[in-house]
């Protein structure tokens, strides 16, 4: 490197960024789809409260726009996931998901019986919860997605009435109400998991007090 006016020896370069602390949990493209998709949640979820509570209804009123909102929020739902495809590490995590080792079976089992200490629950990069989480509010959203559909194109199946398509559509719309309100409890009550899903990156220690079975390293589990 060129030396400063008046010194023999060169400008010695400043100090490298150090890398980031911990281990890379999700990638950028998985964060904005974790995002993405939990910002049109919550707009469906307070679109339907606007629309299926009375006193809410009237508070706030302006149905159209409300009922505009719900629709389409509803519908944008798989969007984020879909363009998420496109990343490499999305593709594995959804690999990841989809499988259910013994030591799932495990982690359930220590989990029914409310025992909490990590080495009775062992985990992969995802433990048996958050998989059968993500199994189930994918299917929750394609549900919702399909009885609205009936709700908003009458006549479609003639063989589905309308009535039937409202009765499941809020059925459903509960569950999920409930499950999201677990889910958000349970990550307000982790900090570090937060901040895996907010910067990309967790502690080691922490990996390996909650997902002991992650191969981080190799990227298998």
């Amino acid at each position: 490197m060129r030396s400063t006016a008046g010194s023999r020896e060169p400008t010695a370069a400043g100090p490298r960024p150090e890398p980031p602390a911990g281990i890379r949990r999700f990638s950028r493209a998985e964060r904005l789809v974790h995002r993405t998709t939990g910002w049109l949640m919550l707009v469906c979820l307070v679109t339907a409260a606007c629309l299926y509570l009375g006193p809410l209804a009237q508070l706030v009123g302006q149905r159209y726009l409300v009922s505009t909102l719900h629709k389409w929020s509803g519908l944008l739902l798989p969007v984020p996931l879909l363009l998420g495809l496109g990343s490499a590490a999305l593709r594995a995590d959804l690999r990841r998901l989809n499988r259910f080792a013994e030591y799932d079976r495990q982690w359930l089992h220590a989990a029914l019986r409310r025992v909490r200490s990590p080495g009775a629950r062992p985990a992969g990069k995802f433990n048996a919860g958050q998989k059968i989480y993500a199994g189930w509010i994918a299917g929750a959203v394609l549900v919702m997605t399909a009885t609205g559909l009936l709700m908003w194109f009458t006549g479609v199946l003639p063989f589905v009435s309308r009535t039937s398509a409202i009765f499941m559509h809020d059925v459903v719309a509960w569950a999920i109400a409930f499950v999201l309100f677990a889910h958000v409890r349970k990550a307000w009550a982790d900090p570090e998991a937060r901040r895996g899903m907010r910067t990309g990156r967790v502690g080691r220690a922490w990996a390996a007090r909650n997902h002991s079975r992650w191969r981080h390293d190799g990227g298998r589990d």
